[in-house]
């Protein structure tokens, strides 16, 4: 397990916060398809805050794409690095979320987020604002639609529907079991939103949630509890 410190310079404003966003999302790249679904590694990312005692516990777990095996896996635990601010959520998570990622022996291969990318208020979730950061393709599936609009997906699983901001297309409502709620899937960096949903396909053989954010979840927590004095 890794502790963090906050980095001097650290967004300690929500002003200094979104001239952060307004500056990076400006380097999102989104006309690359990214790797294809089941090769190489895939890597969930997720966390678990302490408010009471100030902390937050970040997971990594990379899985081989084709068996969904898990192949590495690494936990960082450090101080709130940020307010609760909804849309500036990933300035509490990015500095434990960094540091759990460098703390793998292998390489990553795509990063799936337990959140938002390009679906995010300002355009610039905690998926974009990784792979901006990281320079790794990444992407968001989250559990619940944020803000934005989109009509109930046909019952089959793999069914979708547009996620929609007014008229703009944010990320699709996709059904990863049939008949079940769908997840909220948003292209992050260096992937398109076709290969973002596919991979998301893949990693849900048996559940609605995606293997990498059930095995990042369920570590995260073990890892609060382990620094967390009982």
């Amino acid at each position: 397990m890794t502790t963090v410190r906050i980095a001097a310079g650290w967004p300690a404003t929500e002003e200094e916060a979104r001239a952060v966003q307004d500056e990076l999302r400006e380097r999102v790249v989104l006309d690359e398809p990214g790797p294809p679904p089941g090769a190489g590694h895939v890597t969930g990312v997720d966390v678990a805050y302490d408010d009471e005692r100030d902390i937050v516990a970040a997971a990594a777990v990379v899985l081989d794409a084709a068996t969904l095996d898990v192949v590495a896996e690494a936990t960082a635990v450090g101080r709130i690095s940020f307010p609760y601010v909804p849309g500036l959520l990933a300035f509490r998570e990015i500095p434990t979320v960094l540091a759990a990622l460098d703390a793998l022996p292998c390489p990553p291969g795509l990063v799936v987020c337990d959140g938002y990318g390009l679906a995010h208020p300002r355009r610039f979730g905690l998926a974009s604002h990784l792979g901006v950061l990281t320079g790794l393709p990444t992407i968001g599936v989250a559990k619940n639609p944020f803000t934005f609009a989109y009509d109930d997906p046909d019952a089959p699983r793999g069914s979708w529907a547009p996620l929609l901001a007014d008229d703009e297309v944010v990320g699709r409502a996709l059904r990863t079991r049939a008949a079940v709620k769908p997840v909220f899937v948003s292209v992050g960096h260096r992937v398109s939103l076709d290969n973002a949903c596919a991979h998301t396909l893949v990693l849900t053989p048996e559940f609605r949630l995606p293997e990498t954010t059930r095995r990042a979840d369920s570590l995260c927590r073990e890892a609060l509890k382990d620094a967390t004095p009982s």
